[in-house]
């Protein structure tokens, strides 16, 4: 199965997207409804909201008077956190009850208002967010009854849609009638969705084209930060790297996030492979090796793992390394070596260049690499020397 969040500011219209996934097969969970569940008469959640806020928002029928709480907590951002900090963790507690019940090929989505960190964004395989201009979402919350001044104030304590955007893998316009955002919907669900479930229940990676490099994306380091994180979660925080051209400002790239997850040995890489190929990163058998380069040419202390992507709308290479082994050191130095220096940056992408032109009608990327590491050998003296003369370290 695959988790997947939507989330989106109020009157975004996420909640019609989750409905709308809900009628093409999908598992809905609503973190609204959940949310009201661990507060309900007579459970710790609402002793818990009482305790903080006061027994006056508990009525004579033991219920919770919602609407004196919203008014309270959409005013006083330390209230809002004090109320997050009891109805989160009872919440996440009952979406895993619920995840556990579903079926083994189950698109579990929730709908979740109110996700504002990347460290719980990073617990689903994706995350959708909804999108829409301000007015219109206005004009929304004024039909279901709120004033203007009601409406742009519980907007304005909300993340914003830009904050919310680095949170999320795909965003959904929703500023048109229901048959545009339909037609978004059917999309998503036949062309990422479903094809990622499949590829993640049986353990395959998403299918991917050759070498053709692409200009430079702005969106390229918030999604290694999103896709580290969302890696690091699936093996307990383990230290994960955005590597690789996507990882340089301004460098063209082919059109694949490199990430380095490091592990104290090969064993404990073996030991993750079942959790991230269950987190959307299936193995990739027989690609356990980087090149030796000169200095430490000796094969063995350059074994590494391999994972890739399931999702077939996001590349990825994930290169699991041994702490302070000559690859895992060399990945991280010379992504820092092409940050600083333009004139070893101008080399490479004049390397990359040619090569991708060469390689241009290869069905995998394989070639490409491979013509590439004369070129990696050569400079890989030069890059030690810049480390020992500016004194880097991987830290």
């Amino acid at each position: 199965m695959i988790t997947v969040a939507v989330t989106g500011g109020i009157g975004s219209g996420k909640s019609t997207v989750s409905s709308a996934m809900a009628e093409r097969g999908a598992v809905l969970i609503d973190s609204d409804r959940l949310a009201r569940e661990v507060v309900a008469p007579g459970t710790p959640g609402l002793a818990a909201v009482a305790e903080a806020f006061g027994p006056h928002l508990v009525g004579a029928d033991g219920a919770l008077d919602r609407a004196a709480l919203a008014t309270v907590v959409f005013s006083d951002a330390a209230a809002r956190r004090t109320l997050e900090g009891i109805t989160h963790p009872l919440v996440r507690g009952r979406f895993a009850e619920l995840r556990a019940a579903a079926a083994t090929d189950a698109v579990i989505v929730n709908d979740i208002p109110i996700l504002t960190s990347l460290a719980v964004a990073a617990t689903f395989h994706l995350v959708i967010g909804v999108r829409a201009d301000p007015d219109v979402r206005v004009g929304r919350l004024i039909q279901r009854g709120l004033t203007e001044s009601d409406a742009r104030a519980r907007m304005a304590a909300q993340l914003s849609d830009d904050e919310r955007a680095a949170l999320c893998d795909v965003v959904l316009s929703n500023d048109g009638g229901r048959d545009e955002l339909a037609a978004r919907v059917d999309a998503l669900w036949f062309e990422r969705l479903l094809p990622f479930e499949q590829n993640v229940r049986e353990g395959r990676r998403a299918p991917r084209g050759g070498p053709a490099l692409a200009e430079p994306r702005s969106s390229w380091a918030a999604d290694g930060a999103r896709l580290a994180a969302r890696v690091s979660a699936a093996v307990n925080g383990a230290r994960v790297d955005h590597i690789g051209s996507t990882s340089i400002p301004g460098m063209p790239a082919k059109d694949v996030l490199d990430l380095q997850l490091t592990v104290p040995s090969l064993e404990e890489a073996d030991e993750l492979s079942g959790r991230l190929g269950a987190a959307g990163f299936p193995a990739l058998p027989g690609f356990d090796q980087d090149a030796p380069h000169p200095a430490d040419d000796d094969p063995e202390h350059w074994r590494k793992r391999m994972h890739v992507n399931a999702d077939p709308m996001q590349s990825i290479n994930l290169h699991v390394r041994v702490k302070d082994s000559p690859g895992w050191r060399w990945a991280l130095l010379f992504r820092d070596w092409l940050r600083v220096d333009p004139e070893i940056a101008a080399e490479y992408l004049t390397l990359k260049r040619l090569v991708a032109k060469a390689h241009a009608g290869d069905a995998s990327t394989a070639g490409y690499a491979e013509a590439k590491e004369p070129w990696m050998a050569s400079v890989y003296p030069r890059g030690l020397a810049w480390a020992e003369r500016i004194g880097w370290t991987p830290e």
